[in-house]
Parts: C-alpha cells; structure tokens; sequence
C-alpha cells in the first residue's frame, strides 16, 4: 500500500502527459488529471498533499520532456547519457510547479484543512484547483528565465478545442482543463448538479470562438495575392559539424527556391533557423572570410534565387569581434535579404536557451567537463525582444527565432502589431517527440494573436498557419520540400492580444471568487 501510494501519483503525472502531441490522448489526460485531483481532495495532511502533487509532476514532465534527452546525442563532448539524467533532473524541478497547486487547492478548500461539508468542499475544491494551476503554470513560464514547453492547455489543440485561446490565453486555458477534469471527478462522486455547472462553462469557453462569434469581434482583413514560399531541406542534423554541411545545405535550400513559374507573383521565401553557415556581414577580420567564405559572395548567391520584388527571410548566425579581432560573441538571428544581395533588416534572438546557446557559470561547469549541447567555445548573446520588421511588399513580420514562440503573451512587439509571425526553429534537435508539440504551440500563439505564423524547420514540421489556428500547408517530418500559398488574412486584435496575461490573473480570480461564493452560500 505504501509503495502504491508512491506508484500512483507517479503513474497518472505519466498518463497525464499522453494528451500532448504527438500521442494526442487528450481524454486519458482529463481522466488521470480527475483522478489526481482525488487523490489531493481526499489527503489527510498538507505532507501528503505535497508528496501527491510533487511526484504528478515528476511523471507528467518526464514524458513531456523525454525529447531533451535527443539533442545530447549530438555533442560528442559530453556522454549521451546525460540526458536521461537531465530529463529526470528537470522534472524534479518542474515537479515543484504542480505541488504547489495541489498544496493551494488543498489548503484552501479541502474538506480536511477547512473543515467543510463534503459537497461544498467538492466543488470549491475543483474551482481553486483551477485558478491555482493557472497561476503555477504562469510562474512557471516566467522563473529562472521560464519554461513554460506544454502547457496544460496544448492537449486541446490537436483535437481543435483550443479556440477559447483568443480570449483567455494560454494559462487560463489550462486552469479550464484543470476544471473539466474536476468535473469529471464530481461526476464519479455522484454530485450530479454540481459537475453539470462545470461541464456548460467549459463547453461554452472551448466553443465560443467559432468562426461567426470571431468574426463578430475580429474583423479579418483582406488576403493578399503575394506568396510565402516556405523551404525545409530536410538534411539530418549528424551533418552538421562536417566541413561540406554549409555548402550541401546551402545547395538544397536553392534548389527547393529557386523560380519555376516566371509568371507567378512576388514571393518572400523563408528559411530554417541557422539556415545560412557562411558569413553575412561584412567588417568582420579577414581571416573569418578566408575560413568561412565570403559574405558578398553569400548574399550574393542567395540574390540570385530572387526575382526583383522577391526577398528572403533566413536563419543565420551574425559575431562580435574585440579590438585584437578576437570573438566575443554571436547572436542567433534572423536576416533579410533582397535581390540587390543587400541586408535590410537582422532580428536577434532574445531569449536564449541556457546550456544549450549559452552556458551559465561557464568557468565552474567547464571546470568539471560539461559544455553547451551546441558545440562552441563563445556564448551566444541576446537581443532586445520581440521585434516587428517592415519587409516591403509583404507587410509588418515579427520575428521570434525557435523556442521564443513558446512563451505565451511575449510574442508580438508592443505597439507594433505585425501582419503575420515568422518563427525559424531547427527542431532536428528534438528527436521525433518534439517537432509536434513545437508546432502545436505556435498555434496556440496563432489563436491567441490573430496572426498568421510561419514555421521554417529543416527537418519538420514547416508550417504555413492561419490566424485561427488552422494548418493551411504543412510538410512533415523527415521530409524534403517547400510549401507555398498567399499571405493568411489576420484578425484585429483579439482580447488577449490586447490585456496579454492579465487575462490568467482575471480568470483565476473568477474561478476563486466562485470557489468563495459557493462555500459562504452553504454556510
């Protein structure tokens, strides 16, 4: 029985996580979720309160983040086995967020801390649990820099569920799921009345947006007959550190742009994060150009690709030189090119990954053998957020280089609105687990914002995704191709757009104004 008691938790965290992509088994994700939250109501003591809700989180991250154990086995500098240890070592401490919100719902409406009777207590317990799983997961998503990969909510996505987004957001959507599964749990319990006033709110918050309430609040605009033209080499990542990686990479993203109808209207061709190895600027030392190439040269060929209302929009890697020429450091960015084989604009990455473009403490750490999971001696360095370029003829772009799509609320530079998001990730890197949940989070942005997102990878999942969410093109993973199709129409900006996450702290609030309600109207 005691081990059970340690197996069970466990087991549901695990099961729990199975409604994300690719596995999308979003009802077993509300069920094991039903079912924590009973074992929460019905502990005796905050310890056990706390031992429950810490090791759910340990099975829930474990399997949501079995894919950074993958990008170890390509750094040769450090065993590969590391990263079984590091998915275990980063759910231990994820673990902390789901233990906290077990501990807030418990303490503050629990039949065993507050003494109520059992069906007050029920259902002030599902409404606290929820606006205390909105507020964990947001905490999460900020501290220590923030990660905030798969949230609750992203189970809804493939199923096409999660077009409350537009409204509450990411977080309070999951806070929502979090309700739905408490639902389920009173169902069980056999309080009939009380799960039928949450299972109307959650349909009504999941289905509210469909298209005829969206466009009663967003007004969409116009399509545009210019094309976005996107291109995924689909070259394995184990290429990488070869010396013919950048010229072979470089020879498939120009067979896969180059023109086949003269006729055909302007294109802004996009590329994969990292996508171009070779110099881009110049006034670098000329001894980066006699080892790497010339950057003329490199713009120059990518010119040759474009007709004269053409452009492209690529991953590159741009460095920073001290006086005595040494490197300093380097930015992650993402470059404009137009045929006049000129840079019009560079967007750098502002939010970096630790360990992985940057090493913290990297005096002690390299002191003991470990060193970044992307090969390099110099630590990338970030930009100053999220940025909106002017491409002419294609309209406003924001940029946001990989990861940075994740972060909900952070997405689009502030008073200025783009037409449409372009996010460049090199997703070979997250094995085979990764790439779906990658995309289904930047349809998440997608709803949220009202704008369209374009997704260039070069292994998959590349992506052409409308404002609502919708894939409009796609190529799969391990595939060879491009995909092209006009510019997606945009919405105004929707509600969450505008109050960004204030609407997580409006709607955990609701939830915990109900909660108190129902518990004072008993009494």
């Amino acid at each position: 029985m005691h081990r059970l008691a340690f197996l069970l938790p466990l087991a549901l965290g695990a099961a729990s996580a199975l409604g994300f992509p690719p596995w999308n088994a979003w009802p077993l994700t509300l069920v094991a979720v039903a079912l924590w939250l009973h074992l929460v109501h019905e502990a005796p003591t905050l310890r056990r309160v706390l031992r429950i809700g810490w090791l759910f989180g340990v099975g829930h991250f474990c399997v949501a983040n079995a894919w950074i154990q993958q990008p170890f086995e390509f750094q040769d500098a450090m065993p590969h086995w590391l990263g079984y240890f590091a998915v275990l070592l980063l759910s231990f401490y994820l673990a902390i967020y789901p233990m906290l919100a077990a501990a807030l719902a418990w303490r503050l409406a629990s039949p065993a801390a507050k003494g109520d009777p059992a069906p007050v207590s029920d259902a002030a317990f599902v409404l606290t649990a929820g606006a205390a799983w909105i507020a964990t997961e947001y905490l999460r998503g900020v501290m220590f820099t923030g990660y905030p990969w798969d949230p609750l909510s992203l189970v809804l996505v493939p199923p096409g569920l999660a077009n409350a987004a537009w409204l509450t957001g990411t977080y309070a959507l999951s806070g929502l799921v979090v309700a739905a599964a408490g639902a389920l749990m009173l169902l069980v319990k056999r309080r009939w009345r009380l799960a039928a006033l949450f299972i109307p709110m959650f349909a009504i918050a999941t289905l509210a947006s469909t298209d005829r309430c969206r466009i009663a609040t967003c007004v969409p605009q116009p399509a545009s007959t210019r094309l976005l033209r996107v291109v995924q080499p689909n070259l394995p990542e184990e290429e990488r550190p070869t010396p013919e990686y950048a010229e072979n990479n470089f020879q498939a993203l120009a067979k896969l742009s180059r023109r086949t109808d003269p006729a055909a209207p302007p294109r802004l061709i996009f590329w994969p994060e990292g996508a171009v190895r070779f110099p881009v600027e110049d006034g670098y030392p000329r001894y980066v150009y006699i080892e790497l190439g010339s950057a003329a040269m490199a713009r120059l060929r990518m010119a040759a690709l474009l007709d004269d209302d053409d452009a492209i929009l690529t991953g590159a890697q741009t460095m920073t030189f001290n006086a005595a020429e040494d490197m300093t450091a380097a930015t992650n960015s993402i470059i404009l090119v137009g045929p006049d084989a000129r840079l019009h604009g560079r967007y750098d990455k502002a939010h970096l990954v630790p360990y992985g473009e940057y090493l913290p403490m990297r005096p002690l750490l390299e002191s003991i053998g470990l060193s970044r999971l992307v090969p390099g001696d110099v630590d990338f360095v970030p930009g100053p957020g999220p940025r909106t370029m002017n491409v002419p003829g294609f309209g406003r772009v924001g940029m946001l280089v990989c990861y940075e799509i994740i972060f909900s609320g952070n997405t689009v530079e502030p008073g200025h609105r783009p037409d449409f998001l372009f996010n460049p990730s090199n997703d070979a890197w997250f094995g085979d687990l990764g790439p779906p949940a990658h995309l289904a989070q930047a349809q998440l942005r997608a709803i949220e914002e009202g704008l369209p997102v374009i997704r260039a990878t070069p292994t998959g999942i590349s992506a052409i995704i409308g404002a609502d969410g919708q894939l409009i093109e796609s190529i799969g993973m391990h595939k060879t191709g491009a995909i092209e199709a006009p510019i997606p129409p945009r919405y105004a900006p929707p509600p969450f757009s505008r109050l960004g996450n204030w609407m997580a702290a409006i709607v955990a609030a609701l939830l915990a104004i109900c909660a108190i309600a129902i518990r004072r109207r008993a009494r």
